[in-house]
């Protein structure tokens, strides 16, 4: 039998079968692909409770201990050295070059440091102190020691001729305006009625900035002609506030003038001025910028000498790292801290708590 033809068949039959496959292999590749189809999720079974899981909770230190550091920034020049002190187990030569240089860099100032080495000195040379823990519990002691024992409290006195007079004294800059117009808040919250008085006569813009604190705090002011007498603009605004039985006068003065007249004879003069007639000085304020250091400080004992300051305002305590200046000015002007700003808000400015303030210095960070 001849197998040709069978041959030749299955020849033909490969072809056409290799053929179709080709063609469907084809319309498939350009055929659109379809998504998979991803099925509903499942409803939970009712009679099952799902209970999601509690939320980390931060805790934030001080929030939780319910301690506020309001002098944490004052610290910081301090915090560091006591910090490396802390960590050595004996006293040498370099403890004390170091206590030396945090001292002066927190602006403590040369006699008080001086005095409070040599203070230590003397304790470790009969035994009383053998280790940089003890050493900086005993300047603790010390420091906390060189703040005035006098009264903080704002002295209003409500026996004497009225109106109680506070006045605000200080270099251009260091924060008066704001610091009147803070403590009238405070006054007036405490049921007093208030009147400023815009005795900054010299600086441009001194009484429109006060008049803007006055009607943030809704109390009203006295103001006079742009460089006109201070003394006058006071006097004016003293027998306003006896006319209309107003408890306090907070007056602003003079930072700098602008003429060749001496400062500090225009401040006696105001103060003899106020006193004239109604009213009675119970208050001189001594505004002084923390960040100056002891620049501000060497200008601010003019101020005290020809004004008879009875506190100081230190302002800007949260923007200085050399919180040593509250020792400078207790020690060298003998003058309490009475209120100091820790911020821009109506509420930063508050009674300083020596205690607290020493506590923070010496905290471990």
């Amino acid at each position: 039998m001849n197998s040709a033809p069978i041959i030749l068949l299955v020849l033909v039959g490969l072809v056409l079968v290799f053929g179709v496959g080709v063609v469907v292999y084809n319309r498939r590749k350009a055929a659109p692909q379809q998504s998979l189809e991803v099925p509903a999720p499942v409803a939970p079974r009712e009679d099952v409770v799902v209970e999601s899981a509690p939320p980390i909770e931060v805790e934030e230190p001080e929030q939780a201990t319910g301690v506020v550091r309001r002098f944490a920034r004052a610290a910081g020049v301090f915090n560091g050295s006591f910090a490396v002190l802390r960590g050595k187990d004996k006293i040498t030569s370099e403890t004390w070059e170091e206590l030396e240089e945090t001292l002066l860099r927190a602006d403590v100032g040369l006699a008080t440091t001086t005095a409070l080495l040599e203070s230590l000195k003397s304790r470790v040379g009969r035994k009383d102190i053998s280790n940089p823990h003890e050493l900086l519990d005993a300047l603790q002691g010390e420091m906390a020691g060189q703040l005035s024992s006098n009264s903080r409290e704002l002295h209003f006195d409500s026996s004497v001729k009225m109106p109680n007079i506070w006045l605000f004294v200080g270099v251009n800059g260091v924060g008066k305006t704001t610091t009147i117009g803070k403590v009238a808040f405070a006054q007036k919250a405490l049921g007093r009625s208030v009147l400023l008085a815009a005795g900054d006569t010299f600086r441009a813009a001194a009484g429109e900035q006060l008049e803007t604190w006055a009607q943030r705090a809704e109390v009203p002011i006295v103001r006079g002609n742009e460089g006109g007498d201070p003394s006058a603009v006071i006097f004016d605004a003293v027998q306003s506030a006896a006319a209309n039985n107003c408890e306090l006068v907070l007056g602003d003065t003079a930072g700098r003038l602008q003429n060749k007249s001496n400062l500090m004879e225009e401040l006696k003069k105001v103060r003899r001025v106020a006193e004239k007639e109604a009213g009675t000085v119970t208050e001189v304020l001594l505004v002084i910028d923390a960040t100056t250091g002891q620049n501000g400080l060497s200008q601010a004992e003019q101020f005290a000498l020809a004004t008879n300051v009875t506190g100081v305002v230190l302002t800007k305590l949260d923007g200085s790292a050399k919180g040593g200046i509250v020792f400078a000015i207790e020690t060298q002007l003998g003058i309490p801290v009475k209120l100091v700003g820790l911020g821009e808000t109506i509420g930063d400015l508050v009674p300083f708590n020596p205690e607290e303030y020493v506590r923070e210095l010496f905290a471990e960070a």
